[in-house]
């Protein structure tokens, strides 16, 4: 059952206004899912575009921010819970820990490095969440073909590429999400011997 979504997106609005149109579509969607929003607690950007938009049409929003970034003012103050942790790490650890499913929006360095290393540590079996991403207007067209290329050049194997899903629908990404099994961990039992010089 997914009842909470991470979503990592932009703290910037980008320069395509369909990006925060899609911001405030993805807030009315998940408040009619009756799915409670967690994310990075951030006021500005598609951040700030999407928590607003839940709590502005009945929705509960979960935020998770470090004291730095809360200290600089970055932190929506109107959230209904927020919680603010000492570093990076830990608000991405707290973020996984509350949520259902992991969800990728638009977004830049800050997001793509949450959403992978969830993705990471699907490989290792220490996240056993489904990891989605919203492929609006193909913006993540290139970071699939990437992940393809690592699959091709086998660093990365059949199961694991298989375990993240791009899509542009939201429907069609929390199905991926309710029927979802983690794959499992990688396993290392090849022993390697001291060659003899």
């Amino acid at each position: 059952m997914i009842k909470r979504i991470a979503v990592y997106c932009g703290a910037r609005d980008g320069n395509d206004p369909a990006f925060n149109h899609e911001a405030q579509r993805l807030g009315k969607w998940l408040v009619s899912h009756n799915i409670e929003l967690v994310y990075g607690a951030g006021a500005f950007g598609l951040m700030g575009t999407l928590a607003r938009t839940v709590l502005q049409n009945g929705g509960m929003v979960h935020g998770v921010i470090t004291s730095e970034l809360a200290e600089r003012g970055a932190i929506y103050n109107e959230l209904p819970d927020v919680r603010i942790v000492p570093n990076m790490d830990i608000r991405k650890q707290t973020m996984m820990s509350l949520a259902d499913g992991l969800l990728a929006f638009p977004g830049g360095f800050g997001t793509l490095e949450e959403i992978s290393e969830a993705a990471s540590w699907t490989t290792v079996g220490d996240n056993n969440k489904p990891v989605t991403f919203y492929n609006f207007k193909g913006f993540y067209d290139p970071l699939l073909d990437l992940f393809k290329q690592m699959n091709k050049a086998g660093f990365v194997e059949d199961p694991y590429l298989n375990s993240v899903y791009f899509g542009d629908q939201f429907d069609q990404i929390l199905a991926f999400m309710q029927s979802y099994k983690a794959p499992a961990h990688r396993q290392y039992t090849k022993k390697f011997k001291n060659k003899k010089r």
